[in-house]
């Protein structure tokens, strides 16, 4: 694997319960001293979940909440404004916890095909449902992203960052499974080639700096993501089947770090660390990598956002994850 590419052993993935953005940058960047990340906070309500978050960081775009979800406007509004405001609330208390970090430091935004799935264009439908909107909603990001990356880089100058962009709707994209506004039909699917290039575009954004690919829905496509340019891929590990074997192999293989999602995003009992990876070093053995490789090409993380979870089981899981890790390292066989 590229040296320039590694990453920590284990991070989270972006929501945190509750809506206290000092708290939730403390549990995290005392959790994950080398890989922490940007804290999500839904609780604190529209604007501050995962759509209308992104949506801020819109250039020359905007979207206010009507009762069926987030449509596109021709100005800023309120929606806006808070969804900024709450952004910048958080790189705050980032900042602030973050003091002299080197490391690795993830932020996420929602990617352009799960953007264009859930914006809304003024009739009601999808953005998905208009080639034209997804170009410039898809160009509109990029900008956007630039933008929000200079700002983190100024607020941790010592940071190497990762930009991780959040698609759970895009395995539903390329299949034609989005449902139309009414529900009773779906969106046509998007050509692999198209989602491709508007991905690598996107990625293209981080300039040559490291982005991973988040996606807790079955069927995530490594070889697609792969070409597009992605550094890593990040999924739920319980969802992946031995149809995936091939598709993951050649990811590794290519250098491509695997996001492992091994434990649940919501309350519950917890394994014993080394029991949570045994999914993982199973699959290693069934692809026939080395053992010796799997601190080099996998970060433990939850299976998906603790924005579901308690505060407490929260603070758990990433303390499990960062054991886990440690299990995976001092135990490859």
């Amino acid at each position: 694997m590229d040296e320039n590419i590694r990453f920590g052993g284990a991070t989270g993935i972006g929501s945190m319960p509750g809506s206290d953005a000092r708290e939730a940058a403390r549990t995290v960047t005392g959790s994950f001293e080398d890989f922490p990340f940007l804290p999500e906070l839904p609780a604190r309500g529209p604007g501050a979940d995962m759509i209308g978050r992104t949506a801020g960081m819109l250039v020359e775009l905007y979207a206010r909440v009507e009762p069926s979800g987030w449509r596109l406007g021709d100005r800023p509004g309120r929606d806006t404004s808070r969804a900024r405001s709450w952004l910048g609330e958080d790189l705050d208390a980032l900042e602030e916890f973050t003091q002299g970090h080197r490391g690795d430091l993830k932020v996420q935004a929602v990617g352009p095909w799960t953007l264009a799935a859930a914006l809304e264009l003024r009739n009601g439908e999808a953005a998905l449902s208009d080639p034209g909107a997804c170009r410039d909603l898809a160009a509109s990001l990029a900008e956007g992203l630039r933008l929000h990356l200079a700002e983190v880089r100024r607020r941790v100058p010592g940071a190497r960052l990762v930009l991780q962009l959040d698609e759970p709707s895009l395995t539903a994209v390329l299949s034609g499974r989005v449902r139309t506004a009414s529900g009773y039909r779906t969106h046509r699917a998007v050509d692999r080639q198209v989602v491709e290039a508007t991905l690598r575009d996107v990625i293209a954004a981080h300039g040559d700096g490291p982005v991973a690919v988040h996606s807790c829905a079955p069927d995530v496509p490594f070889a697609l993501l792969r070409r597009a340019g992605a550094d890593a891929v990040s999924f739920d590990a319980s969802l992946l089947t031995e149809r995936d074997d091939d598709a993951v192999g050649e990811a590794v293989e290519a250098g491509i770090r695997l996001f492992a999602g091994v434990v649940a995003g919501t309350d519950g009992p917890l394994s014993d660390p080394a029991g949570s990876v045994m999914g993982v070093r199973t699959l290693w053995r069934r692809l026939g990598l080395r053992p010796g490789l799997l601190t080099e090409a996998v970060t433990v993380t939850p299976a998906c956002g603790l924005a579901g979870a308690s505060p407490a089981y929260a603070r758990q899981v990433l303390a499990h994850c960062v054991r886990a890790a440690r299990s995976l390292a001092d135990n490859p066989e």
